[in-house]
C-alpha cells in the first residue's frame, strides 16, 4: 500500500480545511515545496497535491507552487483542483504530474473525461470523488448533487482504474476513516485501485487500511498536527 502526504493550498500556502469548510481554514506551512521536500527527505515517493484556490474557482490557480514542488522533488505528484480544459491537462502532463484528479468534470461532463482517458490514457487520471454519506459532492465541497457515488464509479467502468474516495465528514477530524465505505468500495470494484482519504490519524488507521487492501492511503492533517511523525512510517515504507 502507498503512503501518499497530502499538501492542500490557498494563496500558495499549505492548509488544512475542516470538513470541506473553507472557513475553517488553518495555514500550517507558507513554503509547500519545503514541505515537500521533507516529505521526499522520508523516502516517501508520491504527494497529494491539491489547489483549492482552484477547487473553488474552477481553474487551475496556483500554478507557480505546483512548478516549484516538481522542480525541487522527484516524488510523483498527483494533483486535483478546479481541472477543466484540455489545455489545463496538457499543461500539467507537460509540467510532470504523475496523476490529474478528476472532480467535478466526471460528474457534470462524464463525456469529457472519459474522451481524456481515452486520449491520454486511463493511468493519468484519478475520479475524484468526495462525498458526504453516499452522494458525491462537487466545486471544492461546495455543491451537493444527487449523484451516488457507485453510479459516479461505474459509468467509467472498465475504463477507470485508479478512484480517490474522501469522506467529507471524517475528513480533517482525526477520529478515523470510514472503513466500511472502503470495503463496500472494493467489494464492488474488485479490479479499481481505491485510494482513501480522509480522517486518517494514527498508525493503526493505516495498518487497517492496508489489510482491508486499499491501494494507497492520503495522509494530511495528522502529519500537520503531529499525530503522525515521518519517524513512524519507516516500518510501513516498502
Amino acid at each position: 500500500m502507498k503512503i501518499i502526504p497530502a499538501i492542500d493550498l490557498v494563496d500558495g500556502k499549505c492548509v488544512r480545511l475542516t470538513q470541506g469548510d473553507f472557513n475553517k481554514k488553518k495555514v500550517y506551512r507558507d513554503n509547500p515545496a519545503e514541505v515537500a521536500k521533507e516529505f521526499e527527505a522520508a523516502n516517501l515517493e508520491y504527494l497529494h497535491l491539491i489547489d483549492l484556490d482552484g477547487a473553488k474557482k474552477g481553474e487551475v490557480v496556483n500554478w507557480k507552487v505546483i512548478a516549484e514542488i516538481l522542480n525541487k522533488t522527484a516524488l510523483h505528484v498527483d494533483f486535483g483542483g478546479g481541472v477543466k480544459t484540455n489545455q489545463e491537462v496538457d499543461q500539467l502532463l507537460e509540467l510532470g504530474i504523475h496523476r490529474i484528479n478528476i472532480g467535478s468534470i466526471a460528474v457534470m461532463e462524464p463525456e469529457k473525461f472519459k474522451s481524456w482517458m481515452k486520449e491520454y490514457g486511463p493511468e493519468n487520471f484519478i475520479l475524484s470523488a468526495d462525498v458526504r454519506g453516499d452522494n458525491v459532492q462537487i466545486n471544492g465541497w461546495q455543491e451537493e448533487t444527487d449523484l451516488n457515488l457507485f453510479d459516479l464509479i461505474a459509468q467509467y467502468e472498465p475504463l477507470l482504474k485508479y478512484a480517490t474516495c474522501t469522506d467529507i465528514e471524517t475528513d480533517g477530524m482525526l477520529n478515523g476513516p470510514n472503513f466500511g465505505l472502503y470495503k463496500k468500495i472494493i467489494s464492488r470494484f474488485p479490479d479499481l485501485k481505491v485510494i482513501a482519504s480522509g480522517g486518517v490519524s494514527s498508525v493503526e488507521d493505516i495498518i487497517q487500511l492496508q489489510y482491508i487492501k486499499v491501494d494507497s492511503v492520503i495522509i494530511g492533517k495528522a502529519f500537520y498536527e503531529g499525530k503522525i511523525k515521518l519517524t513512524d512510517l519507516k516500518p510501513l515504507i516498502l
